[in-house]
């Protein structure tokens, strides 16, 4: 793409711990940026683009989150499901110079001045990319447990315990009636909240920092926890990079 990154928009970092791809690189960046070739035993290539916004690769091999995450759960959910999300948004741009040329985060955050057709295609598809993008390199098996650093504090001054943090995330994510998402995120404040938002919407789309998504749409676990989203959550948490979730929280918040 050749339209500049702000500051701003380079410091949402997705902080890929241990992944090719640059620490300060933006989730917008990050989907409309080529893809690189994967590495060995990573989640296969990816059919050429065909419009500006593209796949990123796996940043691990699909069985890296063994055995909480299973290896054909990781593949279908990468590489069916937000590949559909890339290729529909995609068609939405099509034909738009004017939407082509912009960040991902750009349109998300305009809906209302888009094309109604457009506007839900984007909202729907382009927040399942954006979401996703993000989603994938939140985890790792060999990342932090417990956020530190500022993270850490600012959870123990909004909830006092990483485990009453933790109680109130979870909770969330198992109150999500259908499909979508349990989300720590900033405010415009810096403040720390937890949300959830269905479907594919986004935290950005209501001006907030996502941080940390916990995708409970049932394809994201059916095929090894079934009806059982508790245990999910629960295998969730034993994959959750902290220190990516805390490099996010500082690349946002600074010394706020």
């Amino acid at each position: 793409m050749s339209s500049p990154i702000s500051r701003r928009e380079a410091l949402k970092t997705l902080a890929l711990a241990g992944a090719s791809l640059a620490l300060t690189q933006a989730p917008e960046a990050l989907a409309q940026t080529p893809v690189a070739k994967p590495a060995a035993g990573a989640a296969g290539a990816t059919a050429a683009p065909t419009g500006p916004f593209t796949l990123p690769p796996l940043p691990y091999a699909v069985d890296a989150l063994e055995p909480y995450i299973d290896a054909q759960t990781m593949t279908i959910h990468h590489d069916k499901h937000h590949a559909a999300y890339v290729a529909n948004l995609n068609k939405a741009v099509a034909g738009k110079p004017e939407l082509e040329k912009k960040f991902l985060e750009e349109l998300l955050t305009s809906l209302d001045q888009l094309p109604p057709d457009v506007a839900k295609a984007v909202r729907n598809q382009g927040g399942g990319h954006i979401n996703h993008s993000q989603f994938w390199t939140s985890l790792s098996k060999t990342g932090a447990r417990a956020p530190s650093a500022e993270l850490a504090k600012a959870i123990a001054q909004r909830w006092n315990t990483f485990e009453a943090f933790r109680a109130e995330f979870d909770a969330a994510a198992m109150s999500v009636f259908g499909s979508g998402w349990a989300w720590l995120t900033l405010d415009a404040k810096h403040n720390l909240e937890i949300l959830t938002l269905p479907n594919q919407d986004s935290p950005i789309m209501s001006g907030r920092t996502p941080l940390l998504g916990l995708d409970v749409w049932e394809h994201a676990y059916y095929l090894k926890y079934q009806n059982r989203r508790a245990d999910y959550v629960a295998a969730f948490a034993q994959v959750v990079d902290w220190d990516v979730i805390t490099a996010r929280y500082v690349a946002e918040a600074g010394g706020h």
